[in-house]
């Protein structure tokens, strides 16, 4: 707070001064190797869990058969048209969400990578024509993929990466995307 105190005098010393005019050519900032957004560019916010209800795209039962753990509770986040679903276990803990995106190319490419980050995640490329990363890690996987304006993007408890995509294969198919 005592540095804003500070910078507040020059800012309006500043804010007097007339425009600059600067010759040359302008340049694009490279994307970020982290979450391949633009400087400045704005993700959507995490999605967070909201009404208890059945995923609109994927069943309670496939979802128990591909993640290995019997499903409690579903609740969906007030995305629309498009909500997050999240998947409890008998433990009240999350065991999966799913993320689906549809939109524009950049932010479906962004989310992707935020999610499985292309320096770190292995390449994905399943189902065909779809394209993003998986990884494991000490707390699950994940498996996230865009094509075109849409984002999939399933992560699980389980460390195998393959219940994930397992997943988003079939919301991708559910969904018709």
């Amino acid at each position: 707070m005592r540095r804003l105190v500070l910078l507040a005098p020059a800012v309006v010393l500043l804010a007097g001064c007339g425009p600059t005019i600067v010759t040359g050519t302008a340049t694009t900032s490279p994307p970020s190797a982290s979450t391949g957004t633009a400087a400045g560019a704005e993700l959507p916010p995490d999605p967070q869990p909201g009404a208890t209800k059945d995923c609109p795209y994927l069943d309670s039962e496939f979802v128990a058969d591909s993640n290995g753990q019997h499903v409690s509770k579903v609740r969906v986040s007030a995305d629309q048209p498009l909500p997050s679903c999240f998947f409890y276990r008998p433990d009240g803990k999350i065991q999966l969400t799913v993320r689906v995106y549809v939109g524009d190319a950049k932010t479906a490419t962004a989310l992707v990578n935020k999610a499985a980050p292309v320096d770190t995640s292995n390449p994905a490329s399943d189902p065909t024509g779809w394209k993003g990363g998986y990884q494991s890690a000490d707390d699950g996987a994940v498996y996230a993929v865009s094509k075109g304006a849409s984002a999939v993007i399933a992560t699980t408890n389980q460390k195998q990466s393959v219940k994930a995509r397992t997943v988003v294969k079939k919301a991708i198919a559910a969904l018709k995307l």
